[in-house]
């Protein structure tokens, strides 16, 4: 049987030929399209590339400046006219010796070591000029920054004399000039910052926001300069500049090539003077095949549960590494530039994306600290939530209970805060909130495991990106609760963390008088490590509550979800005691609330709930954990020895330093004593900080888990919900792993110093005997 001819018909060679100039305008527009995306895109890279090197001009030519205004001051203090004068103690010869032949010195002043008189009227002396003049008596060189003096931002330098401190002021053009001769490509954005402020911009200030992410310090003399281009957007179906281009050159020559057949100038293989034969048999079009088969209607994915699958599609940056060592217990945190990267932070958006679309969750919030690697990662983040079809509240640098408060406020129920903590400045992490639940835990390895098998959705429309500023409504929604009775002046200590932004604005709006101290966010963090669980980050908040005759001292985190506090007198109050006063003021409202707190925490707390009508409760230590205990609770407060409070009683249920040093500075101002006075009848014992143990990579949790099931105290009550802790009846120990560093954490609390060495020592021994590789630190 013949069946090629009767399986074959024939298609007028004029119909084809009919259809090929619409086919052609159809290939050249898409030709003109990548054309123009090519070009569009190099253009982009130009400019990119072309504000990157204006960059690096710049941090050479501010550099240079400010290295030659240091030898300066420096060969005038080396010099015998000057050497002289300060030896004789001559005051107006040494001024005048230092100023001479100085092009465009402004003011020469050598101060009184005790800078008294800037200390009594400090807010119009200048805290920052205040704080450079410190920095020169105390520093082993010249210190240099911008600060404000009087009405005028100027360049300051200061250094130490038998006489107390020379301060010398210059114009900021003797810092700016090399940097404004810096040439700039058009479009492009050029700052010169020190902290938070920018002492100088160029170009498009439409940029500013997202000029961090190319930021580069200017040496270690605390400035940077950030720089920002366009955000350029990714051709057509993913393509680069030149394979767009490639693209546009076949689709034009095919374009002509179609011109031509229909033209008659060129002929196919396959057509003859009747027509082009088709086999019956061939394939189904595009139309045919939609007739036979529709596509299913969208959302509909439970009517064919094989479908789900298909929604789920290879993310193209799913080919970056990722260290499932930075999913930790609590929130995600690695080192930028090893474990993480913009890439990274785009596939964890995409995870965090894929769990929002499983639970049918559209809308989130996005935050960061004062990190310098913050914006890149925010932008991969963003991206990545994007791709999954989130859309986003870019909140900007926020500390991260106000990103909590915006998941509440803008009632998305779900945010992400990019940020560090307390850790060093090349850290960077993720804390991660999806409808109303922090995660952490199984929720927090989940995302890891979505990326390791590529388990990543990809929705087929990117969401929206928005900007919104919530810090004003932050501050409206606690000051139009808290006002404080009579006013304190509180010294805020912020370690150049991202609260430093807001915190004095705060507690000003309650009633406080704020004395600002390291309040310029600036993530490298000059003055001293942002962790006010470390006794050593509060000696200058100390040293300035006495200088200014505050109240008390108020120090926060690197992003502002943990507080500690100083009295006037210098005394550390540890946060396990603040948690009682803060309990007993709850409970008087609340007779009978759940009142939790972690296992590091004092064991003189449970007594203290108890008599002021309480439930108290003992549970793990992570922030995470404690929130997710509130939940299935109900209570009303809870804290960590860390700095963490929770407050479910007028607030939302979320750690926030800020809040808590509101609700602090209420108790106090709603006292007849002072804060010290107050703050010194809450129990106390002989204890220690928290002491960290330095561990391999990897090993705390195996070696607490040994140290657990060889313990053997004689007389004490054990509990094993975190680590271990031993409670006698004078006193306690405890040793648990953390879960954010690789160290072994241990606390120590008794009557009295004996009691307190003698637990110590158990604790010691058997840890050595354990793991006697350990260096002890107690």
């Amino acid at each position: 049987m013949n069946t090629t001819n009767e399986s074959r018909k024939r298609i007028p060679v004029g119909d084809l030929r009919g259809a090929l100039p619409k086919l052609a305008v159809l290939l050249a527009l898409l030709a003109a399209l990548l054309a123009w995306s090519g070009v569009r895109q190099w253009r982009e890279a130009r400019l990119l590339e072309d504000v990157g090197q204006a960059r690096d001009r710049a941090v050479e030519a501010v550099q240079a400046s400010h290295a030659a205004q240091i030898r300066q001051f420096e060969q005038r203090l080396a010099s015998a006219p000057v050497k002289a004068a300060l030896a004789a103690n001559d005051t107006a010869a040494a001024v005048a010796a230092l100023k001479e032949g100085w092009a465009g010195v402004e003011q020469v002043e050598i101060l009184d070591g005790a800078l008294q008189a800037a200390y009594d009227d400090a807010a119009v002396f200048g805290f920052n000029k205040l704080a450079l003049l410190e920095d020169g008596m105390q520093g082993d060189g010249i210190a240099a920054r911008v600060v404000k003096d009087g009405k005028q931002t100027v360049f300051g330098m200061a250094a130490p004399a038998p006489q107390g401190v020379i301060y010398v002021r210059l114009p900021l053009t003797q810092l700016t000039q090399a940097f404004d001769s810096v040439v700039l490509a058009n479009g492009g954005y050029l700052a010169l910052r020190q902290g938070s402020y920018s002492v100088k911009q160029r170009g498009n200030s439409g940029l500013e926001d997202g000029a961090e992410r190319m930021a580069r310090a200017v040496g270690k003399t605390g400035l940077r300069v950030a720089t920002a281009v366009p955000v350029s957007e990714p051709g057509p179906l993913g393509l680069g500049a030149l394979p767009a281009m490639i693209v546009a050159a076949l689709l034009a020559a095919l374009a002509v090539v179609s011109v031509l057949v229909a033209r008659g100038g060129m002929r196919l293989g396959g057509f003859g003077k009747k027509g082009v034969e088709v086999s019956d048999t061939d394939e189904p079009t595009l139309g045919e095949a939609l007739m036979r088969d529709p596509l299913p209607a969208a959302g509909n994915r439970a009517a064919d549960p094989s479908s789900e699958q298909d929604d789920y599609r290879k993310a193209e940056s799913a080919t970056a590494e990722v260290d499932a060592g930075i999913f930790r217990a609590y929130d995600i945190r690695g080192i930028v530039g090893q474990s993480l990267s913009i890439e990274v932070a785009e596939l964890i958006g995409l995870a965090i994306g894929s769990v929002m679309r499983d639970e049918d969750l559209t809308d989130i919030v996005v935050g960061r600290d004062g990190r310098l690697s913050g914006p890149d990662l925010v932008g991969g983040l963003i991206e990545g939530l994007r791709k999954a079809g989130r859309n986003v509240i870019d909140i900007g640098l926020a500390p991260t209970p106000v990103a909590y408060f915006a998941a509440y406020h803008l009632r998305t129920g779900s945010s992400v805060a990019v940020t560090g903590s307390h850790n060093p400045p090349d850290y960077n992490g993720f804390k991660i909130v999806v409808g109303g639940q922090t995660l952490s835990g199984d929720a927090i390895t989940d995302l890891y495991e979505r990326i390791r098998d590529n388990r990543l959705f990809v929705a087929n429309a990117r969401g929206d990106l928005q900007q919104r500023d919530v810090s004003a409504d932050y501050i409206q929604r606690i000051a139009d609760d808290v006002q404080l009775e009579r006013p304190l002046k509180v010294v805020v200590d912020a370690g150049n963390g991202v609260a430093g932004d807001i915190a004095p604005q705060l507690l000003e709006a309650i009633g406080a008088e704020v004395i600002p101290l390291y309040c310029d966010v600036d993530g490298t963090f000059p003055n001293h490590h942002p962790d006010p669980s470390e006794p050593h980050n509060l000696e200058d908040l100390i040293q300035t509550v006495k200088r200014f005759d505050a109240d008390i001292g108020l120090a926060f985190d690197g992003d502002g979800d943990r507080l500690g506090v100083v009295t006037k007198e210098g005394a550390i109050i540890f946060p396990d005691r603040l948690l009682m006063l803060f309990a007993a003021d709850v409970l008087e409202r609340n007779p009978g609330a759940l009142i939790i707190f972690d296992v590091k925490c004092t064991g003189k707390l449970q007594g203290w709930v108890l008599r002021h009508g309480g439930t108290p409760m003992m549970w793990k230590t992570g922030h995470s954990l404690i929130k997710a205990k509130m939940r299935e609770t109900g209570a009303e407060l809870a804290g960590e020895m860390s700095g963490h409070f929770f407050f479910q009683e007028r607030w939302y249920g979320f750690d926030d330093g800020l809040y808590s040093a509101a609700r602090l500075l209420e108790i106090l101002a709603n006292r007849a004593e002072t804060p010290s006075e107050v703050l010194a009848e809450l129990p106390d014992g002989v204890s220690t900080p928290e002491i960290k143990v330095a561990v391999e990579e990897g090993t705390p949790h195996a070696i607490v888990e040994r140290f657990v099931d060889g313990a053997e105290f004689e007389g004490a009550r054990l509990s094993t919900i975190d680590g271990l802790r031993a409670d006698w009846d004078d006193g306690w120990g405890l040793v648990r792993a953390s879960n954010t560093t690789p160290i072994l954490v241990l606390r120590f609390e008794a009557d009295n110093i004996a009691a307190l060495e003698r637990i110590k020592t158990e604790f010691r021994t058997r840890l050595q005997a354990l793991a006697p590789e350990l260096t002890m630190t107690f």
